[in-house]
């Protein structure tokens, strides 16, 4: 799916109508005893970084989304429907957290305690303005601190209607939404024609949170993952990575704000002749993460590459199909390398032996390290993740479904990109600091990464015709 913000997904005119929980399911929810499923700890590090830099007086919206077109007239009472049907399917969504002291707890909701509320909120003539209500109440209706925390809108016009989710990311994560428009098209057919529903049963990611947490929480500060994380702290002077570029940022300065660039980084032809050329090494990921080294030495002169690279946590087939934030993060060292074939050895060497690092949640291991890393950041590191999103259901109408993950750009010092293969090639996303030097130097990025793609597979063809003719 493409990755952008609610600025760049093709917002257009139209009636916007919104579903959120009802008053009488927000109730129901206050009367609640615990729920003794703990919340994962990457919610609760979530959560409680969101509580610890409002505290320092910045509201920082993380909301995550996404947007589709339905066809044609819509019929909103089967769109309702297929919001009320699909939220049930999906536990996460109908539980959230109170505090109790500094403990968090969780309360979740019955199914028939569930219900929703619809608004015609009214005409907008103007898509900047549209866009400006709906980022505005996004905001606010899916805040990390606040619960519900999402809501369910919809654009309607004539000739088609546009639908926008928007969840506070203890609830979702990228799979999560890529998923959506397939599933609530699904539901909403459904709903139209009256034909039977296909329930495809989706693990609980409540369930899964207990399960982690209890795996998680049964190891201490001498399990040989928590020394190895340790270690590669230590080799990053005490702190989780950084992007080792110039971002134009003043040590200890206000968090600020961001920027977003998102566009096309390759066509369909550039991206299967650069994953064919990786292949040998592992594949496409391998292989960005193998340019990123070389590229960021030429720009920061860092003599390795440090990273925390994210890999899914839905190692049992019973979370393949459920909402939630199945997310783990394993450290990788790059030294600079002579040439590209050089990196991809070491890339595939570091990640064959540290991704069973990413099963024990990186905030525990932090708990358990015992330093001080109290957040003053959205995020605790810099990423750069590479999805192929081709075999996701409904990935081949994303294009023609104008459909786009949306994440929320407003403050942070760290650089998280996004390269997602698409049907149609390699989509590029990043998130950077307002510095001009971070603008220029994430550009260079962005170029030399192309570049390198494009030019990789080239330079071998072309080896391999001077071999035929030599």
């Amino acid at each position: 799916m493409r990755i952008s913000d609610v600025q760049r997904c093709e917002v257009r005119p139209g009636r916007l109508v919104e579903w959120t929980f009802s008053k009488e399911t927000v109730a129901a929810a206050a009367a609640l005893r615990p729920d003794p499923r703990p919340p994962a700890h990457i919610q609760e590090s979530h959560i409680r970084t969101a509580r610890s830099v409002r505290e320092d007086g910045l509201f920082v919206p993380t909301w995550l989304g996404t947007a589709f077109d339905l066809p044609g007239q819509v019929d909103l009472d089967a769109l309702e429907q297929a919001f009320h049907g699909w939220t049930l399917r999906h536990e996460t969504l109908r539980s959230g957290f109170r505090w109790a002291g500094d403990d968090m707890h969780r309360f979740t909701l019955g199914e028939d305690d569930v219900s929703l509320h619809r608004e015609v909120i009214g005409d907008f003539a103007d898509a900047a303005v549209l866009t400006r209500y709906m980022q505005d109440r996004f905001d606010v209706a899916a805040d990390a601190l606040g619960w519900p925390n999402l809501i369910y809108t919809a654009v309607v016009r004539d000739d088609s209607t546009s639908v926008y989710m928007a969840f506070d990311h203890t609830n979702v994560d990228a799979y999560s939404l890529q998923r959506i428009p397939d599933e609530i098209r699904g539901l909403y057919t459904a709903g139209v024609t009256g034909s039977p529903v296909v329930d495809t049963p989706a693990g609980s990611y409540v369930d899964f949170c207990r399960q982690e947490r209890a795996k998680a929480d049964g190891i201490d500060d001498t399990h040989t993952i928590v020394t190895r994380w340790r270690e590669f702290i230590s080799r990053c002077d005490g702190r989780l990575p950084e992007f080792p570029v110039d971002l134009g940022l003043r040590p200890g300065g206000a968090l600020p704000s961001q920027k977003l660039v998102c566009e096309p980084l390759v066509d369909a032809d550039a991206a299967a002749a650069f994953e064919a050329y990786c292949r040998p090494y592992g594949g496409s990921l391998v292989g960005i993460l193998a340019a990123t080294s070389l590229i960021v030495h030429e720009l920061g002169g860092q003599p390795v590459y440090r990273t925390v690279v994210p890999f899914h946590t839905r190692l049992n087939s019973a979370w393949s199909n459920s909402v939630g934030w199945y997310v783990g993060g394993a450290p990788i060292e790059v030294p600079a390398a002579r040439d590209f074939d050089s990196a991809l050895a070491t890339v595939r060497a570091e990640l064959r032996a540290n991704r069973s690092l990413a099963r024990i949640p990186l905030a525990h291991v932090l708990r358990l390290l015992g330093a001080d890393f109290r957040p003053t950041s959205p995020d605790m590191y810099s990423i750069v993740s590479y999805v192929d999103a081709r075999a996701v259901p409904g990935s081949a109408r994303w294009a023609e479904e104008k459909a786009y993950g949306l994440i929320r750009v407003s403050y942070g010092d760290q650089v998280c990109a996004w390269v997602n293969r698409l049907h149609e090639g390699l989509w590029f996303a990043c998130r950077y600091p307002d510095t001009a030097v971070a603008y220029k130097n994430v550009r260079r990025y962005v170029e030399g990464l192309r570049d390198l793609i494009v030019s990789v597979p080239a330079r071998d063809h072309l080896r391999d015709v001077e071999a035929v003719f030599s």
